[in-house]
């Protein structure tokens, strides 16, 4: 996203990609836009307290489809647990009465809802790493009871207490691991089957900020940060630590592969600073044109850490602007996937983001996602994880 700088009285402006605003002479008549814009300007802006509570009232996190499979899938968990103990008494039961064996089916001890087949009662794979249709639930069963420890193969499900504890630590990658990699790990996310994943934390790599998903907490400050040392910056440019150190890779290959010195002008930015940002630009563009090219406070990829905008600097820096048809934009499209980033928000791709192209606004999101992302032919993390598209904010 843009970081907001303006300079009159002769002097260069600069407002963004696409936007060239001209300041009315202040002899003109107000128009009643000019009026809406102003007023708009000089309207102040939610407090913390008051922009988490709308942030709750208007969260979507899923299509209400993905509730639906959800439902049913815990509803065939609880069933099968109901099954398996129903299934024990039987076996002890009978063993009392001199019987061998009970090869009777747990899950047939019980009705499930229609249209569940019995086989979800015992095993919920998660889909194949390789984008190819995932092991029919006996065979996935029949994998998972045959396999060696370890073998990464066979994916893990949110009731793994390996999984729920690397949640808890903060592993993220470990987690994206044990789902079987990086599309594994989508592909249970967009299908409903990771309901542990909660795409609005924001303290997760994974975390998809939008104009319907609010950060959570709303107020989120990242920690540790850093600077990418040894790289060029044109502002203070503090981002996650992690961050920071693939931005250090991805500009060094950049430079090794002749693409040419990149440099660093936006990273992090806190709910405070961006509540100013954004109000400078709805007082020069009005509330529809700031909305285009800056997010409100607390819906900022910039405000966790994740977020980098990167400018050009051969013979020094230039601005994000003039970052789109450099050679370094070109490589940067081609090969951020390889330091764990993608291009947030693509050429065309407004009607799902809600925000204009911007080439030099890069994502962390960790080699494993980005890889997957790149693989798949993927433009917008709207569509990575199968959520809605965000071009407008719900209020």
């Amino acid at each position: 996203m843009h970081t907001f700088e303006h300079r009159f009285d002769g002097l260069s402006t600069s407002t963004g990609a696409g936007h060239n605003g001209r300041v009315a002479d202040p002899t003109d008549p107000e128009s009643r836009r000019a009026r809406r814009q102003r007023e708009a300007a000089t309207r102040p802006l939610p407090t913390r307290r008051e922009a988490r509570a709308a942030a709750t009232r208007s969260r979507r996190r899923h299509p209400p489809a993905v509730y639906l499979r959800r439902r049913i899938v815990a509803g065939a968990i609880a069933l099968a647990l109901v099954g398996s103990a129903v299934g024990g008494v039987v076996a002890g039961v009978s063993a009392l009465r001199g019987a061998s064996t009970v090869d009777t089916d747990a899950a047939a001890l019980v009705d499930l809802p229609a249209g569940v087949s019995a086989s979800l009662a015992t095993v919920l794979p998660a889909p194949a790493q390789t984008g190819t249709a995932a092991p029919a639930p006996d065979a996935a069963a029949d994998a998972a009871d045959t396999a060696p420890e370890g073998d990464a193969s066979v994916a893990a499900t949110c009731s793994d207490p390996a999984v729920q504890q690397a949640l808890d630590e903060g592993r993220d990658g470990d987690v994206i691991v044990a789902f079987g990699g990086g599309e594994g790990f989508r592909a249970a996310v967009a299908n409903g089957e990771a309901p542990c994943i909660d795409l609005h934390r924001a303290r997760h790599v994974w975390v998809v900020v939008n104009k319907l998903n609010a950060l959570d907490p709303i107020d989120y400050w990242p920690e540790p940060q850093a600077r990418a040392e040894g790289v060029q910056r044109t502002s203070g440019g503090h981002m996650r630590s992690d961050v920071a150190d693939a931005v250090v890779e991805l500009a060094r290959a950049a430079e090794d592969e002749g693409a040419g010195a990149i440099g660093v002008n936006s990273g992090f930015r806190s709910f405070d600073l961006q509540t100013s940002t954004y109000r400078g630009y709805v007082g020069q563009l009005g509330q529809d044109g700031a909305d285009l090219t800056s997010a409100r406070p607390g819906y900022s990829e910039h405000q966790t850490g994740l977020a980098v905008d990167v400018v050009a600097c051969d013979g020094g820096c230039g601005t994000i602007e003039r970052f789109g048809g450099t050679a370094q934009s070109e490589w940067v499209a081609a090969n951020a996937w390889r330091f764990g980033f993608i291009v947030r928000y693509g050429d065309g791709d407004t009607p799902t983001t809600g925000y204009e192209y911007e080439p030099w606004h890069l994502r962390y999101v960790g080699v494993d996602l980005a890889r997957a992302y790149s693989e798949g032919g993927y433009r917008t993390l709207e569509d990575f994880f199968g959520l809605p598209a965000a071009p407008d904010y719900a209020d």
